[in-house]
Order: C-alpha cells, then structure tokens, then sequence
C-alpha cells in the first residue's frame, strides 16, 4: 500500500478460536483450537465452498481486543500482517532482529486453520532508518545495499519456511504515469536498477521454493482509465517469466474512492490477462473510500455512498469469484476504526465491511451474497402451473 496516492460479532464469530493475548508470541494453547461450529453464513465458510481464500490485514494489537479477534477467526481464512513483516519493523537496528508481532500472528493464523500472505520483502516505503540513512550518506554503497536486501530477503523468507502461502516480493515499482513503467527513480530501483526486481524473486524461492511469489501494486485492475499502469504490470511479469525469474502471480491492490470512476469489467478483463501467462492472481488490499462527517464516526455524508460503497466492494468480489485463477480477495483492514484511509485522505474514511463499532456494514451482506451465490448458485424457481390454450 502506497500511503501518498489512492485515485457484530454475531456475523459469523461464533465458535472460532482466537487470541486474547498481549504482545509477544502467542501459544496454539492460549490461543484455542476448536473449530467445529462456524458459522456457515461467514464469509470464509461460503468463500471456502469456492476454493476462495477470503482474508484481511490485521495486527497483533488489534487481536487483543477478543471482539475484533474473534472477527478475523470467524470471518476470515486468510491473514495479512500489515506491519509486521516489513524491514522496518522486523530489523529496526541493523542486526537485530524483532520477529514477536509476526509471530504472533502466524500463530494466530495457524490456530484458526488460516493462511497468512506475507507483506512485503521490497519496497521502498517503511525502510529501517539505519538502511536509508546510510544510503543517504555513503557509508553502505550499492555494492554493500545490494547483499543486504539479499540478507534481508533470505533471513526473512527462511524464518517463515513452509509457514507463508504467498509473499508480496516487490511492491509498488510502477509509475502513475501514462505510458506507465519501472520508476527509475524509486529507492530500489535508482541504486540497484530494474534488474533488482527479478533477484529478489530469485532470492525470495530460494530462501522458500513452496512459498507462491507475487508482484503487488496499485491501479492495476481497472482502476485508471487507460489501463497504462495495468499494461505495465503485465509487460513487467510478463518480462520477468521470459528470464525465467519465479513469479507466480499478481497482486491488485483494489484501493478505490468512490468518487473517481472505475470500471468492474475491465478488472475482469485484466484478472483474465493477468493469469493468461499462467500466473495465478490475488485481491490484496480491497477497500472503498468515501466522504464522511468526521474520523471519528466515518457518517458518509451522502446517503447516496451508502449505496456505492458496497456496489464497488461487490463489484470487486464478484470480478474476483469469475476468475478461476483468483485465489483470494484480501480486505484491508475489516473495520472503520482501524482503517487507515482517515489519516491519509482527510475528509474520507467508511473504506471497510464493518463499521467503527464492529457492526457489518451494507459492503458485508453485499459480499456475503455474492459468496453465497457463487457457493450455490440461485435457488430454482418454485413450480407453478403454466396455462395451456
């Protein structure tokens, strides 16, 4: 997620298993371990019958609060760490290392039968203060910046063996710009140039050949009205499957405000392109932006949004469901009062499913729905007797 840019519990937490815990690593034990009464309505029981792997961005901080935990258990298969895993975060002194929210969530997901996409292993925002102020000064060359991003990558990736079902490896190397292409002038690219991009997939499988490698960026599904950002990131992958580097598949990111048009079909469209490389492709960070009263109670102020938000999140899952090789839709972040939109856009906020009070909003029945269409198609008509002249 690129923070400068962005053109009830009763729903399904019953019998889900979750953590209750405080800061450091958390134990299956205390964590629980049932999990034989789901709720069969929660949006990861109908995505499930699909083979969708339904998820979102959460943190340790927020699962010690047992309501919120028990959301992301019951509702979801599939974890994000929003923070966690970012370089900043796991080597904020240069060797040495804070693996403790990580852990804990990785514990969390396995407790509750969930997979966790890893984010992200490079990209330019959320660096250690020790890495980028010795760029900025000298005293680590490229030569020297080059084996510490391979150090960070394989330290990372193998401390998580077998425990990461996809890695975001590179995030956000693509321009706004139309043509769009690798800007020459990002962190990564501007001291260890394009060919950085397919290293760290190279990197990133040999630290873990099971894990499934991603690109990941922003306005690349339907979201720019010229699609150039889109058809730079299928030139990107596409270039990067012809050197043979691993990528498995492509992340969009489906940040969306409803306030700039955005068209559903041509998602489909770039989902279908995207995966006929044979990549497989993910929803990695869906949410609807829209004008509220204030940060706090995120009212929007048109009641006409209370209709376009769920419509665009719908729209996304729906694009998404039609796709066979769409293996997962990622919201980012399942409640108001975590979101980050508000602190960013200001004015904007009531980007999630659920409100500031954990209530599911209209964008939740929408999506609950349209799973449960897909996981069991429309009812047949009741019969009726038809005349006969």
């Amino acid at each position: 997620m690129d923070v400068r840019r962005r053109s009830v519990l009763a729903a399904g937490a019953a019998g889900a298993a979750v953590a209750i815990g405080g800061a450091g690593t958390a134990s299956a034990a205390a964590l629980g371990a049932q999990h034989d009464h789901r709720d069969p309505d929660s949006l990861r029981e109908l995505a499930g019958k699909t083979g969708l792997r339904i998820g979102t961005a959460t943190s340790p901080q927020a699962l010690t609060i047992p309501a919120r935990a028990a959301i992301v258990a019951g509702q979801f298969s599939l974890v994000t760490p929003g923070n966690e895993m970012k370089w900043q975060v796991v080597e904020p002194t240069q060797g040495v290392f804070d693996w403790s929210g990580a852990d804990q969530l990785v514990a969390f997901a396995k407790a509750n039968d969930q997979l966790i996409r890893g984010h992200t292993l490079v990209w330019h925002n959320q660096l250690p203060t020790w890495l980028t102020t010795g760029v900025g000064d000298g005293t680590i060359s490229d030569s020297q910046l080059r084996d510490l991003l391979h150090q960070h990558i394989t330290t990372e990736v193998s401390r998580f063996r077998g425990k990461i079902w996809h890695w975001d490896v590179c995030n956000e190397f693509l321009t706004d710009s139309n043509p769009s292409m690798i800007d020459p002038n990002r962190f990564w690219a501007a001291h260890l140039g394009e060919g950085v991009i397919a290293d760290a997939f190279r990197w990133a499988h040999e630290a873990d050949p099971g894990a499934l490698l991603f690109y990941n960026d922003y306005n690349i599904g339907g979201e720019d009205g010229s699609n150039a950002k889109a058809d730079a990131a299928f030139t990107l992958v596409r270039g990067l499957l012809d050197q043979g580097a691993p990528v498995h598949g492509v992340g969009i990111q489906g940040h969306l405000d409803t306030q700039f048009g955005w068209s559903p079909q041509r998602l489909q469209q770039d989902i279908e392109r995207y995966a006929s490389l044979g990549l497989k492709v993910a929803i990695t960070e869906a949410d609807v932006r829209t004008f509220v009263n204030n940060a706090t109670d995120q009212v929007p102020t048109s009641s006409l949004e209370l209709f376009a938000q769920p419509y665009e999140f719908s729209e996304m899952l729906k694009a998404a469901l039609a796709v066979p090789e769409c293996v997962s839709f990622t919201v980012w972040g399942f409640t108001d009062a975590d979101s980050w939109v508000p602190g960013v856009f200001t004015g904007e906020g009531y980007a999630t499913p659920y409100d500031v009070n954990l209530n599911p909003k209209p964008a939740y029945f929408a999506m609950q729905s349209d799973l449960r269409l897909a996981a069991f198609g429309a009812p047949k008509r009741a019969h009726t007797r038809t005349p006969h002249p």
